[in-house]
């Protein structure tokens, strides 16, 4: 899913955006809050076009609104575009925001990953499998080590979960893989992950790749449900 700022590369538009957008998602600058473009221009001391595209971004995020009557008005989160990136990375940088958002991923996770470990079963190719076992067995390796809190580990964790969401031969799950993700990066980012995860709940990820190698639908998706409460259980101690 790609972000509005994306269409310019202009790092000053950037910095305007990442500032406006953490400041609307974390309060600082409330629902029903109003400024103006000549506002922005004279704070970041920006030109009228840069203004305007940032205004732009915003509204195409679903932050904000705009007319000639009431200026620019900060809108409230029923209207964020809740699965760009950039609001959810927003939302992961704010203190007051980022518990929220990380249940918010997690249930989401909770009701996509079970049912796409099934379909995974059912649809995975001989590559798909591989590179799960593959993957599951470097995952395990590294809680072994200790670096459960390590780029290492969140690649691997990363690149196992996605797979799994275009294993399963939904291409609306697989759509998902990167919103999704935002839970693991964010986790590791922010030190939520324990530097040694809990060694038997990783090896579940061998049995979910297993469970997919044997077309085993009902197993898979047992399996990751077990995974994902497990994590749960050793995130909370």
């Amino acid at each position: 899913m790609s972000s509005p700022r994306e269409s310019s590369t202009e790092p000053l538009l950037t910095s305007v955006l990442d500032t406006l957008g953490e400041e609307i998602v974390s309060g600082v600058l409330p629902e029903g809050h109003t400024f103006t473009l000549q506002d922005l221009g004279s704070r970041f001391d920006i030109s009228r076009t840069v203004a305007r595209e940032a205004m732009r971004a915003l509204e195409q995020l679903g932050l904000v609104s705009s007319s000639r009557r009431v200026g620019i008005r900060v809108l409230s989160s029923a209207h964020w575009a809740v699965f760009d990136r950039s609001i959810i990375a927003w939302r992961l940088a704010s203190e007051q925001q980022r518990p929220a958002q990380i249940a918010s991923l997690d249930s989401l996770r909770t009701a996509v990953e079970p049912v796409a470990a099934g379909l995974a079963a059912d649809n995975a190719g001989p590559e798909h499998v591989k590179r799960l076992k593959k993957l599951a067995i470097d995952l395990v390796r590294l809680a072994e080590e200790g670096v459960g809190n390590s780029e290492a580990f969140l690649e691997s964790d990363k690149q196992f979960h996605t797979l799994l969401l275009v294993a399963s031969g939904n291409e609306m799950f697989a759509a998902l893989a990167e919103p999704i993700m935002n839970v693991l990066e964010g986790r590791t980012r922010y030190g939520i992950m324990p530097d040694e995860p809990a060694v038997e709940t990783m090896r579940i990820h061998l049995t979910i790749a297993d469970a997919i190698a044997e077309g085993d639908a009902q197993a898979a998706q047992a399996a990751s449900r077990d995974l994902l409460t497990g994590i749960s259980e050793f995130m909370q101690v």
